[in-house]
């Protein structure tokens, strides 16, 4: 119907579906559509298709121009400012951290501040569904990481290696964690 915000589609309904008062209030229904939600894709990654893997990454969301990010006053209470590794520069802003399914499904989610280091928020957005294989980036080389996530989740964390690592897997298997990882980068180029 071309409706853009969440309010607009309450006042439909409320004005076109329901008369006043036999339909929930604006923010408890949005409450109820957000739980469902997260009950629905719990449901899918939980008994939907077999996921083989899953993709953890994070995608940086700046907020203002570089040239202002020192004098910004908006969101201070949860932005700051962070580096882009791929894109080698400063941003104010957030970053999100999300988990993806082989076929693209996100699983896991969670917003921090642009600071916020990709082990960190690993493990909270790992755990949210649980996949027993995932594939991470180099942001989340850890051995302490993936000790901890295998003893407690039964979870297998993969990252490629370092150029400077003592232990180096085979270039086929970096090229082949690569390939799997193309999944992430997918969803988030839609996302963006």
């Amino acid at each position: 119907l071309g409706f853009t915000s969440e309010r607009a589609w309450h006042r439909f309904v409320i004005g076109n579906l329901f008369p006043k008062g036999q339909f929930l209030e604006r923010s408890r229904y949005h409450r109820r559509c957000r739980s469902a939600i997260k009950w629905i894709r719990h449901e899918l990654a939980k008994r939907g298709q077999h996921h083989a893997y899953a993709v953890v990454d994070s995608l940086p969301l700046p907020l203002c121009h570089t040239a202002r990010m020192h004098r910004v006053k908006r969101f201070q209470e949860i932005a700051d400012i962070g580096y882009c590794a791929s894109k080698k520069q400063w941003y104010y802003g957030l970053k999100l951290h999300l988990q993806v399914t082989d076929q693209g499904l996100p699983m896991g989610y969670v917003v921090t501040e642009a600071s916020c280091h990709d082990r960190i928020a690993a493990e909270s957005v790992m755990t949210q569904i649980p996949h027993p294989y995932n594939f991470g980036d180099k942001g989340f080389i850890s051995r302490d990481l993936q000790k901890r996530l295998y003893e407690e989740y039964q979870m297998a964390l993969w990252t490629p290696s370092r150029k400077n690592q003592k232990h180096r897997a085979s270039e086929t298997w970096e090229q082949w964690i690569q390939q799997k990882r193309k999944v992430i980068e997918t969803v988030f180029s839609v996302l963006v």
